[in-house]
């Protein structure tokens, strides 16, 4: 089988990651969280409390309104102090719940029995599938590498599987918050990924990892040895975007998902090692999706990884790595391919936002402006997409504002990895540029098929 997909790039040399990757992951418990009741771009819960409320660690707070939300649960004791009203990008109101612990508050990061998982595998035979993905529901357990996404609807589709891939790759640069996660998680991670087998009734699973981090590799195989699992190790070439679903599916599976479908047409459902763990804390000790590592990096005094729960606010996480060590600062939330710049310049105390449960990290980079020129026509962008775009070409016909063309371009098909962008000598927006017209597309869909 061949191991690799089409296209790609190599954006780093791995420095970036070393800044934070050998550094063991640290606990942080704030006092105050802000808990927002969109915890992915397509996805917001109402609210079920209100200001004056006492909430438990672990309390359902947020309900789904639609099949792509999942619940939200208080990630630390203590009580509503606000309910902020809110608004996104696209105009769409939310609510962000404020919650302050308590003096006598006992809570830790700890889930029941401690963060370490002892040296010992589930007992398979005490759960059912249906069990398991009502846990994921009740969980509020999603993509935790991605979008967010329900992980309850994935192993609700009524297709075969066969295949479940568990993307550990953590292509992203500067990003290591999984590969901590799996060298002091190991024990967890497996745990999960049985549990998505038995879920699934898949016939196995393959847990797939970079070539860069050949210690994890290592780590999983000894944890597997000699107990007949339904688990398989690959090795994959470093390379981005590596941890996209369709390209780890054509890697590891030598498979292409058709056009306009999801993996599990081809049998096969993809999770993130983050999900893994959180499903282990969910089904075997009986805690939500309530905290994740995140990585926080870049131009700060002290990058690391950290522990932390849902709703902690990014300014107390930068403070907690040392503050800024650059006076125009551009701070992304996630990684510099596929992130979000959140703030550009500014003092800390001016930064917004909370973690929520798909922040992967928070890198702070001095901020650099660059100026668009025309395109030269070289095809760069072309020869390097892992999704087979022609990018230059979707990007004129996105200036057109002409979305027709854009969806005969397959724009629908873009991974929005930032490949294109980064490759571009004339520094041009490719990929924001087709995002958006990818957007509009779905759009125009939904409007289309609501009439």
């Amino acid at each position: 089988m061949k191991n690799y997909f089409h296209g790609g790039i190599h954006p780093s040399d791995g420095s970036d990651k070393s800044l934070s990757n050998q550094i063991p992951i640290r606990k942080f418990l704030p006092k105050t969280v802000e808990i927002s009741m969109k915890q992915s771009p397509n996805s917001i819960c109402t609210a079920i409390v209100k200001e004056g409320d006492k909430v438990s660690k672990g309390e359902l707070i947020g309900k789904p309104t639609g099949f792509s939300s999942a619940n939200i649960h208080a990630s630390i004791s203590g009580t509503v102090t606000k309910v902020i009203k809110s608004k996104d990008d696209k105009d769409r109101e939310f609510d962000i719940v404020v919650i302050q612990s308590d003096e006598s508050n006992t809570d830790s990061l700890d889930t029941a029995g401690g963060w370490e998982y002892e040296s010992s595998l589930v007992d398979l035979s005490a759960y059912t599938k249906e069990i398991i993905i009502a846990k994921m529901e009740e969980g509020g357990l999603v993509g935790m590498g991605g979008a967010g996404f329900p992980t309850h609807v994935k192993y609700q589709s009524k297709e075969i599987i066969k295949y479940i891939l568990i993307n550990g790759a953590e292509c992203e640069p500067y990003l290591t918050c999984d590969h901590t996660l799996m060298r002091e998680q190991g024990y967890a991670i497996i745990n999960g990924v049985l549990l998505f087998v038995k879920a699934s009734g898949a016939k196995k699973a393959i847990i797939c990892f970079e070539d860069n981090k050949l210690d994890i590799a290592k780590d999983f195989e000894q944890i597997i040895s000699g107990k007949e699992l339904p688990i398989e190790i690959k090795v994959l070439p470093t390379k981005y975007p590596q941890g996209g679903e369709r390209q780890l599916v054509e890697a590891v599976l030598g498979m292409e998902v058709p056009a306009g479908e999801l993996p599990t047409s081809i049998s096969t459902i993809i999770n993130n090692v983050g999900t893994a763990k959180a499903l282990a804390d969910i089904v075997l000790k009986d805690e939500p999706l309530i905290s994740r590592v995140v990585t926080v990096t870049g131009m700060v005094k002290e990058p690391c990884n950290y522990l932390v729960p849902i709703g902690t606010r990014f300014r107390d996480l930068i403070d907690m790595s040392g503050g800024f060590t650059s006076k125009i600062s551009r701070v992304i939330e996630g990684g510099p391919m596929t992130g979000r710049s959140i703030q550009i310049g500014g003092a800390l105390d001016d930064l917004e936002g909370s973690v929520a449960k798909t922040t992967s990290g928070l890198l702070v980079l001095e901020d650099s402006y660059k100026i668009e020129s025309p395109c030269i026509r070289c095809g760069e962008c072309e020869r390097i997409c892992p999704a087979g775009l022609a990018p230059f070409k979707i990007d004129f016909a996105a200036l057109e504002n002409d979305i027709t063309l854009c969806d005969k371009l397959y724009a629908t098909e873009c991974i929005s990895c930032g490949s294109c962008s980064y490759v571009c000598p004339a520094k041009r927006e490719l990929a924001y540029r087709i995002t958006e017209a990818k957007n509009e597309i779905f759009r125009l869909r939904r409007e289309r098929g609501a009439k």
